[in-house]
């Protein structure tokens, strides 16, 4: 339901794409599990800290602006070490868009089970649209750096400098801190997230779908991720491409990214040697679907999206054998969830 326009804002602040992630020729390559679990250590003070900010964000209450910046600071010593397709180890749990839907997220953990307890897989798009964009990403980066190997964050197109000053995340940020400071700290975060997940060496996930350019895995690797997401090419049609019954390429109404047939979903899992591609990115009335005999699966993790559409949310758990099962769940009920006063975002970019 959305678009990339060319003729979109141009950020207001500078951005620097420099040399790229640290241990670069390491994220092309495949990180050991080891590798992986090597993280930077909390102090117990900072740990109390962040045990205190994560207890304020269940009950969405947006933290200090010093303490985002410091949180940042925290997440991108962790995700710097990650890979652009990020291993990771079942059981799993994997969602969804949230779009900043943050009682419905708190549903979501109800219905899934919290973290630390369940091992979560984020597949993008955490913020816009909802009322609570910033308590939503907050509350998933706190987690992550808490539990870094317990919950894992990929890019969705809305992780965007340009996509989040049209769809609320921006205006948020400057209604809730009187400044675009925490839009500035969160929006480099997203530079450092990982561009997808491979669960098991089996199970390929990915927020929107695949690309003309990309063949193998190892394509992906070789992408600098350390940047905004552009407007065409490998990385961008990794967050906006979706799947569609036809065979080999089209034009995506979109604007960007492709649209891609069951021919080549299937092509690229012979490939590399997987079973499934997972991947969010589009609406699904009934929470999930199946496309291509079973080849690819869109999971929708935002119930009601924008609060109007009626539809139910998925995820979908993985066992320790990847045996799959989904929850489905409906939005949080009226007396749980608060609302605002006044509406974040115009009818008409809906």
């Amino acid at each position: 339901p959305h678009r990339l326009q060319a003729a979109l804002p141009s950020p207001s602040a500078s951005f620097r794409s420099g040399p790229g992630l640290r241990g670069l020729a390491r994220s092309r390559g495949s990180a050991s599990r080891a590798d992986q679990r090597r993280r930077v250590p909390l102090l117990a003070s900072a740990m109390s800290d962040l045990d205190r900010q994560i207890d304020q964000l269940r009950r969405c209450e947006y933290i200090k602006e010093s303490e985002v910046k410091a949180l940042c600071a925290k997440a991108r010593e962790i995700l710097v070490e990650e890979c652009n397709v990020q291993r990771v180890d079942a059981p799993v749990t994997i969602c969804g868009d949230i779009h900043g839907q943050f009682y419905d997220l708190v549903e979501l953990f109800r219905v899934g089970g919290d973290c630390p307890d369940t091992n979560y897989l984020f597949m993008g798009d955490f913020v816009d649209r909802g009322f609570y964009s910033v308590e939503t990403f907050l509350l998933l980066l706190a987690l992550k750096v808490r539990y870094p190997d317990r919950i894992t964050l990929i890019r969705g197109n809305h992780e965007s400098r340009q996509i989040t000053q049209v769809y609320g995340f921006y205006d948020e940020c400057l209604r809730k801190y009187g400044s675009v400071n925490v839009w500035r700290y969160c929006t480099e975060i997203f530079d450092y997230l990982s561009l997808a997940a491979l669960i098991e060496d089996r199970v390929f996930c990915v927020h929107g779908g695949l690309s003309p350019s990309i063949t193998t895995l190892d394509d992906i690797r070789s992408i600098d991720r350390k940047q905004e997401v552009p407007h065409d090419g490998a990385m961008c049609d990794l967050m906006w491409s979706d799947p569609e019954d036809l065979e080999g390429w089209n034009l995506s109404p979109r604007g960007a990214g492709f649209l891609f047939g069951g021919d080549i979903a299937n092509r690229f899992n012979r490939d590399n040697g997987i079973d499934l591609i997972a991947r969010a990115h589009q609406l699904v009335m009934e929470g999930y679907k199946w496309m291509f005999s079973e080849a690819l699966v869109t999971v929708w993790s935002a119930p009601n999206y924008c609060y109007r559409c009626g539809n139910v949310a998925a995820i979908l758990e993985f066992d320790e054998h990847l045996k799959q099962q989904f929850r489905i769940f409906e939005a949080a009920p009226a007396d749980a969830r608060g609302v605002p006063a006044r509406k974040l975002v115009p009818d008409y970019f809906l």
